[in-house]
Formats: structure tokens, sequence, C-alpha cells
């Protein structure tokens, strides 16, 4: 079975198959990278909650700059926020985000 959740015309936030819960990539607010960052996994903190699951359930991040430049800005916000012992498989790469003003993107699969 399939489930949606917050289903709009575009996109679902979450959608759960097989005990895995797949979340719609995620931004933040602020005016650093750090500050976009640590919002942003604050929404994923929700969205994991809302799935079922937990920061030391996920499987996979993939993760998005518009300049790499800014890896090791966001890295700091990163390492504090995964539970020791439970880093995900994880790739970050360079590519333009939907809005200008946005510095990263993180997309998020958990088991639930």
């Amino acid at each position: 079975m399939i489930e949606r959740i917050e289903t709009g015309v575009r996109m679902s936030k979450i959608v759960k198959h097989n005990g895995v819960a797949y979340l719609c990539g995620q931004v933040g607010d602020g005016a650093t990278v750090a500050e976009q960052t640590r919002d942003c996994l604050s929404r994923i903190d929700a969205l994991l909650e809302t799935a079922g699951s937990s920061r030391e359930r996920i499987l996979q991040a993939i993760i998005w700059l518009p300049d790499m430049a800014d890896f090791a800005e966001m890295n700091a916000v990163w390492d504090a926020w995964v539970p020791q012992g439970h880093a995900p498989a994880r790739a970050c790469g360079e590519a333009r985000l939907a809005r200008g003003d946005l510095k990263v993107e993180i997309i998020i699969t958990a088991a639930c």
C-alpha cells in the first residue's frame, strides 16, 4: 500500500511505501547557509515525526547547494544534527535551486 501525506496537485510532502518514508525536498529560511540548514533540518524533524520516523532511522540524504563554497558551513550544522552512530548514506552536489535566495535543499529517505 502507498500512503501519501499532505498531497497537493504537484507533490506530496511524504510518501510511505513498504516501511519507507520518502520526504519531499526541504529548504529553510534565513540569511546564511547555517540558518537555512538549521531551519531546513527542523522541518525535516517535523516531517519525520509525521511519518512515524526519526533522525535515527534516516537511510539516505541528498543535499543540494548552489555553491560548494558553502559545504563546510552546511556540514557544521548537519554534523551537530545527525545522531552519533546513525549517519545515513549521503550525497551532496552543486545545483541551481528553485529560487535565488535558497542556499540549501535536503531530500530524505527514512525507515518508518
